[in-house]
Parts: structure tokens; C-alpha cells; sequence
């Protein structure tokens, strides 16, 4: 997703970690009695353009509810802010572009001045408030915080509804006014109403908005209700007027009433509070007013807060049983890291079964897919591992989306096609979770997407499927400026999309090979190989005008085979970082630099590592690439290069970089991770680093490199076996992280990678380790599988 670059640590403020738990029986932590949310700190990314959700939801929970902030809200909530505009039921976490969501918010004063309904702020602007800088608090199901204005607010959430409880410590004699805005986060209501009864207060409506980062628009419906207060009076309001006694107010975008500074919406005044407490129901849905209703009233019948509260963290603790870690000397921040970072990848996307109004299915439904192109690189991997229930739901639903609109999504949200920033990377999450094992999908149906992907081009690839189709076939890459005639797409990214395209065909042909499919498997493996035909042998790449002794980059190309330029560094922290968003011009990489996707070959890492020049040419690459300031590891191209050491016989390197980046750009402050969060991507690759075992999204390839625990487990919800990762020698001060040797169930293990089967099946993976880099994994036998052979020659000299 499109972000800010941040090449600094933000200061932050540092969340006191508690000590952890684990359920396994016998750790430390365990028989000490603590307690895993103790170490989920949900405010991690919430500052420096992290965006991470900081409020109350469930796994994968529809409803998400926390205070809405001033400025750079994507979250709903950004520690960096000041101001509260109100409290909003539905959130994304960790995106990028545009907010997302945030429908109908709600909003309490205290009481409004003289008691007169006139002198209450309405609007958005007049009505935010400071908040108390001391008052956040979130735990997982829970967030709460004080503003300056007397109210403090809680909130907790069920899967569809949300219920918050105000109270008013620095009021005299409150007189609650609780209002509900018609608007969204980003502003983007195209029309609404609200209704209030006057007889209960109960407060409903809809409104139609567009999605953050698509194409469309969505309907969404509220209905809200309370407890404990005695009503006073109700009413509506259009911008800076109400009125008490109107039941419906309706707006509808146009040129004199723009969302942006048009508000309206209804609201309920209360005489007192029983006990100085207002508690408010707030169901929503996708399908009707009269269902958000049905949501509330059969997911909060009693308006029981701390049952609420109770209910949710048994889910989240029991979404963390099948981990377990002996973290015996690892500090309270790594473990607060690690336990923060695998509850952000059970955010989203959001399970939506049963509230899909697009069409009829019995197949269960997920949205905010925000976006594949972020989250193929490490969060379904991590599901794959810990829930794999859930990750069968998911790519379940993209069959599903496949078989009632016709293509697989690149992104989705909101109900609404997203943009394509790539290739048509769900190609990569259905092969991986085929070649793992990933139960009850309809495989034929899943094969017959993928294939439509690399065969079919759709008339707006802006939104599906693949562009350049015919190039490719052709010409064997995409060309810059491709014609592309007939059909609707951003003519950019050639190189970008050339080396994702050629990954995405790869992954096909595994599952081509392994369903039977020899000449597909034929095809694709050969177009896999594309990435060779942007490949510009004598490209040099200079810093400030000073040579980097390095030859040899991806270079865009004209269709007629002569060359194209763009500098290697540009799009990089170091030229121009930002002049390759999607919609920028003149672009043909996204998102990172020629210098990065040089890399991306992951299919084939033997022939790039000829034809950069030899193991040794390579990892000295590699190497500058991390410390030269090109790379920024905020975007998740850069998660495989940290681990891309192992492929040249220098696993003990990959290990020293993921200590690099972890915790110095991966930590407890709030803004404790180097870019948007992207539904969990950074937490996913913290998580994954510390396990111990990479994943190499859309093989069966894990990479080896010692965990940061002394030992970690991981129970496969399915077959029921354990697969257990142990230190021998662990160091806590981790000076000691290189692996002298491996055991995988008591018998030497030299490979440095192992497959899938470790978890399906269990086992012990235990690795002796030591201060200075071994000739473990280094030979050619025990390199991870490449489509081309590796050359017989001394991997590298170690030292």
C-alpha cells in the first residue's frame, strides 16, 4: 500500500510490557501464571504512519470499535494526534492511501452549555476534543480512553455489534447528548439518513459510501440503543443546527451539501445517568437496518459490558494456544513484539459470512483483503501455521469471489473491487496453501482461477486479473508504455509486474505439476523464467554520483526490444522515494527501487545468483543492498531479502539481519514498526523471524535461522501434532545466533530449509548453536530448491 517513508525510529512512547505466558505446560511462564494478552500491546504502529488498529475487535471481527482521531487516522486512532471526532464501529488496520470506513460515528457531550441543544457542537470539526495524553488503554476486546470535555468512554465488541459505556467523572450534573454522524473516516458519503424514536431513543439509518482503495460503492446500516439513562428528549441535526423533535434527516451528496463539510444525523438527550454510566448498543450490517438490529439485540441481550469484555479475550487467548514459547531470558520487549505481532496478522480480513448482501452462498465470505500484494509475503503464511481453519475459510471465499465475479481479487475491501498493484497475487496464495495441504478448498475450481489469471485478460486489470497478456505471450515481458488495446489499466510498473507476473506463473506450475497437468506445468515454468528478459547485463547503478561497483540491474524495455531507463536507485529511500506510488507517473517498478526487484526472482535464486556474478558477487550485493540506505523495510518486497542469504550458503547472514531490524525498526514503541502495518504484515514478519523458520511465500520452503527463544512451539489445530523449534546453547544477549548443527527428530538435518511436512506431522528441530558462522547449510545439497540447478562450485568462503 501506498505509504510514508520512515527511515527513523520515532521516539515514542515506550508501553510498560508485563511478563509472558505460554501454555505450554512446562515453561517458565506458564508455571508462573501468566497471562498471553498481558503481552499483545494493541497502541504497537499506532504513530509515524503504522496505522495499526488500536481498539476492541475479535479475530477476523466485522465490527471494530475505537476513538477516531484528527489527521492521519487510518486506524481510527493514531497516537500522534490530539483530537477526538468520535467512536466508529468499523475500522481496517494497518493500510495505506486513503482512510477506510469508520461509518457512523457516534459522539457524547457531557451536556451542551445552558442546557440549550443549540450551543452543543455537531459537525466533525466543532465537535472534537483533546484527549488526555495518559488515558489510552487496549488489551485485546477492550480500548478506552478520557478526553477533555468529562467523558470517558470504553468500548468492546461482539462480531457485529459494539458496545461502549460513558461515563462523566468531570461533569456537574450531566445531561448526555449522544449523537450519530451519516458520515464515514474519509469522507466519502454519497447519501444517508438517520432516524430516531422518540419514544426509546433508539437511533438507526444507512448510507452509501465509497471504499478507501476500489472501485464502487457499498451500503452499510446502523442501529443503536442504550441502557441506563432516563431520555429526555430526541431530535436531528444538519450541520451546525438541531432541532429537538424531528424523527428523519436525509442527506445526499451534491454540489451545495459535499461530505466533507456537510454533516447531518440524529440524536438522543438524556435527564441522568443511572450511576454516572450511559451505555450504548451499537449493531451494524451490511444488509439492512432491521438486521443490525438483529445483530445487537442477539450478541449484547443484557448490555453486559465485562461479559463482553471476558468473552472476547477467551477468543483472542484461545486464537494464541497453539503457540507456546519458553522465553526464559528473552526481555519483556521481544516478547511484547512477538505476541503483538501475531495477534495484528488475526485482524483482518474480516469474516463477513452471513452479511455478503452481493449474492447467495454457503461458502463462508471474507473482506478487507487490504491488499494481497502485502499480505501473500508472510500473513497468510503465519495463518497457514497457527489457523489454518481459518486460513481454508479464506481462500475458500476467494474461490468463491472467483465463481460469482469471475476473476480472483488482488485487493478487496468494503464489499468493493480494490486496485491491482501488481501481479494477480492470489495465484500465489492459492498454490502455497494447495502444496501445504490447506483443507476442504475446491481445488479444480481454485486451478481453473489461476489459469483464467495468466490466460484471460479482464476489460479493466486495474481492478483484476493481469494487463499485458498478449505481451507477455509475445514478447515474453511487458513492455514500457504497453498499448494494451481494448482494455483499461494503469500503463506503469513494467518491471514491477514483469518479475511478480513470472512468480505468479511459477506458483501455478506447481500446482499444474502436482494436480497432473504436465503441459500447463510446462508452460508456466518456461514463462517463469520472463524475469531473464528485463535483465540488462551491463546496467551500472551509482550514489551521489559515485560508482557502486555493481553491474547488472532490471531495465524497462520498449516493445520493440530496445531499452528503456530508470535509475536503480530511484523509488528508493535514497532518489525520489515516492514517485512510485500507483498513480504517480512515469514509474516501472512500484513501490521500491530496479535495485530491489533485481532480487525478485524467488523461483529461480540459482540463475540469479549466476547471473549476478557467483555466490560471493551475490551475498556482497545483498549485503550492500541492506546497508547502503537503498532498501526500506517498510514494504514488504523487502521481507524475502532479509532471509535471501541462505540461497548463496550463508544462512548465519540471514540470521545476523533479522537481528538487525529486530528490535531496532521492530519494537514497543508506538511507532514500533518501519511502515504501515498492512493487515498484519509487519507483525506476520517480526513473528515469523522469531519463530525461526521463513516462510518463502508460494513454495514449501522454510528457511532456517535460530528462533529468539530458547524454544517454540507450534500445535497444528488439524492433525493435532506438535512441531517444537529448540536452542541448544541459547543466548539471550544473542551474540551466540549461528547454527553449528541440526537434528530433526535426533538424526542430523544439514539442509538449511525444511518443508511443511515439519509442521503437519510434528517433530523436534533442534539447533546447537554458537558465536561465529559454521559450514552448516552451506553446501550445494543443502540449499533450497531453485528451478534451475545451482553451479558445482565452493558456495563461499566462510569466515
Amino acid at each position: 500500500m501506498v505509504r510514508v517513508c520512515r527511515l527513523g525510529q520515532e521516539a515514542g512512547v515506550l508501553v510498560a510490557a508485563l511478563l509472558l505466558s505460554a501454555s505450554l505446560a512446562q515453561s517458565q511462564d506458564d508455571q508462573a501464571g501468566f497471562d498471553v494478552l498481558d503481552f499483545i500491546d494493541p497502541f504497537i504502529g499506532t504513530a509515524n504512519g503504522g496505522h495499526s488498529f488500536a481498539g476492541a475487535t475479535l479475530p477476523f471481527g466485522m465490527v471494530k470499535a475505537v476513538a477516531d482521531t484528527e489527521g492521519e487516522n487510518q486506524g481510527g486512532f493514531a497516537y500522534d494526534t490530539t483530537k477526538v471526532t468520535g467512536f466508529s464501529h468499523t475500522h481496517d488496520s494497518g493500510t495505506g492511501g486513503a482512510t477506510s470506513m469508520g461509518n457512523f460515528p457516534i459522539f457524547v457531550h457531557p451536556g451542551c452549555p445552558g442546557n440549550d441543544i443549540s450551543r452543543c457542537n455537531w459537525t466533525s470539526s466543532d465537535r472534537a476534543v483533546a484527549w488526555r495524553r495518559d488515558s489510552p488503554k487496549a488489551r485485546p476486546g477492550y480500548f478506552s480512553i478520557s478526553l477533555e470535555n468529562g467523558v470517558d468512554a470504553e468500548m468492546t465488541v461482539t462480531n457485529h455489534s459494539a458496545l461502549y459505556r460513558f461515563s462523566f467523572p468531570g461533569a456537574v450534573d450531566p445531561s448526555p447528548v449522544v449523537l450519530i454522524d451519516i458520515i464515514d473516516l474519509p469522507q466519502s458519503r454519497n447519501s444517508g439518513t438517520a432516524s430516531v424514536n422518540p419514544e426509546t431513543g433508539w437511533l438507526t439509518g444507512s448510507g452509501n459510501f465509497k471504499p478507501s482503495f476500489g472501485l464502487g460503492t457499498y451500503n452499510a446500516y446502523f442501529c443503536a440503543d442504550f441502557g441506563g439513562g432516563e431520555l429526555r428528549d430526541t431530535g436531528t441535526w444538519t450541520n451546525r443546527t438541531a432541532a429537538v423533535g424531528p424523527t428523519t434527516v436525509s442527506v445526499v451528496a451534491d454540489s451545495s451539501h459535499p461530505a466533507s463539510n456537510f454533516s447531518a444525523g440524529a440524536f438522543a438527550r438524556f435527564d441522568s445517568v443511572d450511576n454516572g454510566v450511559l451505555t450504548v448498543r451499537v449493531g451494524f450490517s451490511w444488509l439492512s437496518v432491521e438486521r443490525a438490529c438483529l445483530n445487537a439485540e442477539r450478541e449484547q441481550p443484557d448490555f453486559d459490558f465485562a461479559g463482553t469484555v471476558s468473552a472476547a479475550e477467551t477468543a483472542w487467548r484461545n486464537r494464541m494456544d497453539p503457540i507456546t514459547v519458553d522465553a526464559e531470558g528473552v526481555s519483556s520487549e521481544l516478547r511484547t513484539v512477538f505476541w503483538s505481532g501475531v495477534y495484528r496478522t488475526m485482524i483482518s480480513p474480516q469474516d463477513y459470512t452471513g452479511e455478503n448482501p452481493l449474492w447467495d452462498s454457503d461458502e463462508p465470505y471474507y473482506d478487507s483483503f487490504y491488499c494481497i500484494w502485502d499480505s501473500f509475503r508472510g500473513v497468510h503464511q503465519l495463518l497457514t501455521l497457527v489457523d489454518p481453519l481459518s486460513q481454508s475459510r479464506m481462500i475458500r471465499s476467494l474461490v468463491d469471489i472467483y465463481r460469482q465475479e469471475g476473476w480472483l481479487p488482488d485487493c478487496r475491501m468494503s464489499l468493493c473491487k480494490g486496485w491491482t498493484q501488481g501481479g494477480s497475487n492470489a495465484d500465489v496464495l492459492i498454490a502455497e496453501a494447495y502444496l501445504k495441504g490447506v483443507a476442504d478448498v475446491d481445488w479444480e475450481t481454485a486451478y481453473e482461477a489461476v489459469v483464467k489469471d495468466a490466460e484471460v485478460e479482464p476489460p479493466n486489470w486495474n481492478i483484476e486479473g493481469r494487463g499485458g497478456l498478449q505481451s507477455w505471450k509475445t514478447l515474453r515481458y511487458i513492455p514500457i508504455n504497453d498499448t494494451d488495446p481494448g482494455t483499461e489499466g494503469l500503463r506503469t510498473r513494467s518491471i514491477s509486474r514483469t518479475v511478480e507476473y513470472a512468480y505468479n506463473d511459477f506458483c501455478i506450475a506447481q500446482m499444474a505439476d502436482r494436480m497432473g497437468y504436465t503441459s500447463d506445468r510446462d508452460k508456466y515454468l518456461e514463462r517463469s523464467r520472463n524475469w531473464r528478459n528485463l535483465y540488462k547485463e551491463d546496467q551500472t547503478s551509482a550514489i551521489n554520483g559515485v560508482d557502486t561497483n555493481f553491474v547488472g540491474f532490471l531495465q524497462p524495455r520498449n516493445a520493440d526490444g530496445t531499452w528503456a531507463y530508470q535509475g536503480p536507485i530511484f523509488c528508493s529511500p535514497l532518489m525520489n522515494f515516492t514517485s512510485c506510488y500507483l498513480n504517480a507517473d512515469g514509474h516501472e517498478t512500484y513501490e521500491g527501487s530496479c535495485w530491489l526487484y533485481t532480487f525478485f526472482v524467488p523461483q529461480d535464486m540459482a540463475a540469479l545468483i549466476q547471473t549476478l556474478g557467483g555466490p560471493e558477487e551475490f551475498v556482497s550485493r545483498l549485503e550492500y543492498l541492506h546497508d547502503s540506505g537503498i532498501l526500506y523495510l517498510g514494504d514488504e518486497q523487502a521481507f524475502l531479502t532479509v532471509f535471501q542469504f541462505h540461497y548463496a550458503g550463508r544462512p548465519g547472514l540471514s540470521a545476523a539481519r533479522a537481528h538487525s531490524y529486530i528490535p531496532s525498526q521492530f519494537n514497543t514503541t508506538v511507532g514500533g514498526i518501519p511502515g504501515n502495518d498492512d493487515s498484519g504484515a509487519m507483525g506476520s514478519f517480526a513473528v515469523l523471524s522469531m519463530i525461526g523458520l521463513y516462510p518463502v511465500h508460494g513454495q514449501d520452503i522454510y528457511l532456517i535461522i535460530a528462533p529468539f527463544f530458547k524454544e517454540v512451539s507450534i500445535r497444528n489445530s488439524v492433525t493435532g501434532k506438535v512441531a517444537t523449534i529448540r536452542n541448544v546453547n541459547f543466548d539471550p544477549s544473542y551474540k551466540d545466533i549461528y547454527i553449528q548443527s541440526a537434528t530433526r527428530d535426533g538424526k542430523p538435518w544439514t539442509k538449511n530449509w525444511i518443508g511443511h511436512d515439519f509442521f503437519v506431522d510434528g517433530g523436534v528441530l533442534e539447533l546447537e548453536l554458537g558465536a561465529a558462522e559454521s559450514d552448516w547449510g552451506t553446501s550445494i545439497d543443502d540449499l533450497p530448491p531453485s528451478l534451475s540447478e545451482y553451479v558445482r562450485e565452493p558456495v563461499v568462503k566462510q569466515t
